[in-house]
């Protein structure tokens, strides 16, 4: 494969840092080509992987990127970015994604993780691979990056939502590891109580979460870094603003809906949002 066929679509000092610096993963270091929004050519495939409050500001860089035959895969937290995502380029354009049992923690350009994890993929429901999806899987094989595809990718998006809602609200308030989320009564008591919160209100949006779920999640914590920390824990201590409306602000949403009480998110929000002034 290659190298040279990707790039950062990046402006002000993220482009300067990023064509000066590179990045570094796990010590090795990367010199990736970065372009500038207006320089962006008609890309076969865009992944979106920016944090939520800055979507509406990507999904303007992206646009001379897409092209006849783009095809645009978010790998962002929430259960909505798909959405955004087709209203401005056309569902046809949008496969669902989401990445699972990752561990990185960043510093700047500076990326280090103990587990990979793995992208999940695909369109709402596989039952049969299409050929935009297999195409996807074929670049992903040559790449060597761990992968799978769901049967149903909107019950995933909803698993990994839960999973965000708990533990990375739990981290960032608790200044929690992966290790203390794991290990602490306190932490495994809150994390769970959010986590049931979006059980109740996927099951009520016909979404198949159980109580089977939350046990799903503590195999995956338990091979993750010890050390390692949840992306909004990361955002908290670097002073960045958090997803906090994305996750609590969200369940906040869905429950005033449908008419379930949120009270452990509502508490979580409450806390949370004063991180992002």
């Amino acid at each position: 494969m290659d190298p040279n066929c990707v790039s950062f679509i990046a402006e002000g000092s993220r482009y300067d840092r990023l064509k000066s610096d590179g990045i570094i993963v796990n010590g090795n270091h990367y010199n990736i080509a970065v372009v500038r929004p207006e320089e962006a050519t008609h890309a076969d495939l865009i992944l979106v992987a920016v944090k939520y409050h800055h979507l509406n500001q990507a999904l303007e860089h992206l646009k001379n990127g897409v092209g006849p035959q783009t095809i645009i895969l978010s790998v962002m937290n929430g259960i909505d970015s798909e959405e955004r995502i087709g209203a401005v380029y056309g569902m046809d354009k949008v496969v669902y994604g989401l990445t699972l049992g990752i561990d990185a923690v960043r510093e700047d350009t500076v990326i280090t993780y103990k587990n990979q994890g793995q992208i999940l993929f695909g369109e709402e429901k596989n039952t049969i691979v299409t050929d935009r999806v297999q195409r996807i899987r074929d670049l992903f094989t040559r790449a060597v990056l761990a992968h799978s595809i769901p049967p149903d990718m909107i019950r995933s998006l909803w698993f990994k939502f839960m999973i965000n809602v708990g533990a990375n609200q739990t981290s960032a308030l608790l200044r929690a590891t992966y290790g203390t989320l794991h290990s602490s009564s306190e932490a495994r008591e809150l994390m769970d109580s959010a986590m049931r919160e979006v059980i109740t209100i996927a099951r009520a949006t016909k979404v198949d979460l159980s109580e089977k779920d939350i046990g799903e999640w503590y195999k995956i914590l338990a091979r993750l870094n010890p050390a390692g920390k949840t992306s909004m824990l990361q955002d908290v201590e670097a002073g960045r603003e958090t997803e906090v409306e994305m996750l609590a602000g969200m369940i906040l949403k869905l429950g005033k809906r449908h008419g379930i009480p949120t009270p452990v998110n509502q508490m979580l929000y409450d806390k949370l949002r004063w991180e992002s002034k």
